[in-house]
């Protein structure tokens, strides 16, 4: 094969991999909500007031507690384990197949371990 065509094909199988095991789990819970404005572009212009009346730099704020960590990450654990033992289920590759379309808009993968 093509270095070319391994290239292709390890970057459209991570691209599908990111949309079905990490993008469509909890993390879109974490998305979801109310953005705060920035009239600066980097954030450095936002607080957060906690409830004790603390301000806290948006940028230095952590925006996931360690709870919330721990269930994202069983979540993509779970969707990476079934991903590798559906891979060959004809069922799942057409469901794969309708997900590609999706993920082919976020442009090209490019390595980066």
């Amino acid at each position: 094969m093509k270095v070319e065509d391994e290239e292709r094909i390890a970057a459209d199988l991570a691209k599908i991999m990111a949309m079905i095991c990490i993008r469509n789990t909890r993390l879109e819970d974490l998305h979801a909500g109310v953005q705060p404005v920035t009239l600066t572009g980097d954030y450095s212009d936002v607080n957060v007031i906690d409830a004790t009346g603390q301000t806290i730099p948006w940028r230095t704020v952590s925006h996931i507690d360690d709870a919330q960590m721990a269930d994202l990450m069983r979540d993509i654990v779970n969707r990476l384990f079934t991903f590798h033992m559906r891979r060959d289920d004809l069922r799942f590759r057409d469901h794969l197949d309708r997900w590609m379309t999706a993920s082919n808009k976020w442009g090209s993968a490019a390595g980066r371990c």
